[in-house]
């Protein structure tokens, strides 16, 4: 597994969150066949105290979530995605690859598969929201004292998150 770091810093009306690096990961799971790639990443996320709380694709309009940290575990397909609002950054993501979005972080597919199947999860106690405008003083203060989580969704307690985000 090879995992990639980046800072986003606040972009057009996207507040990123210029103080938790996005984690990718890339080949985080054998994913040779979808529904073993979905297990692998449940089973994961589920350990390691992030819920998995659905399987779908990424939605291809730009949004953030205030209210919760995000998992994104590929398990089919590849993709185009956007990461940090209008403008931001791209990267192909495939199958076996995760994200770990911190809060506030911008995100959209620009194109997938057909085939593209993700697997979606938050910390526990953590309930997502989508926001499609600029934050409110109410949404930074709730994103600036959202908790870290306890573990690192694919790697547990000794992970790149537990590392990068301390």
């Amino acid at each position: 597994m090879n995992i990639e770091s980046f800072v986003l810093p606040e972009h057009d009306w996207v507040p990123n969150n210029p103080r938790l690096p996005v984690l990718l990961y890339r080949g985080a799971v054998e994913a040779a066949d979808c529904e073993r790639a979905v297990k692998a990443f449940e089973a994961a996320f589920d350990a390691n105290g992030w819920p998995p709380q659905w399987r779908d694709g990424i939605y291809d309009y730009h949004h953030y979530h205030s209210t919760a940290h995000e998992a994104l575990g590929i398990a089919a397909g590849t993709a185009t995605l956007t990461i940090g609002g209008p403008g931001g950054r791209e990267i192909r993501v495939e199958a076996g690859d995760a994200l770990v979005l911190p809060t506030g972080t911008g995100h959209r597919s620009i194109e997938a598969s057909d085939d593209f199947v993700v697997v979606g999860a938050y910390p526990c106690g953590q309930d997502w929201d989508i926001c499609r405008e600029a934050p409110s003083k109410d949404a930074r203060a709730r994103m600036a004292g959202l908790p870290l989580p306890d573990a690192d969704p694919i790697a547990g307690r000794t992970g790149p998150l537990i590392e990068q985000w301390n």
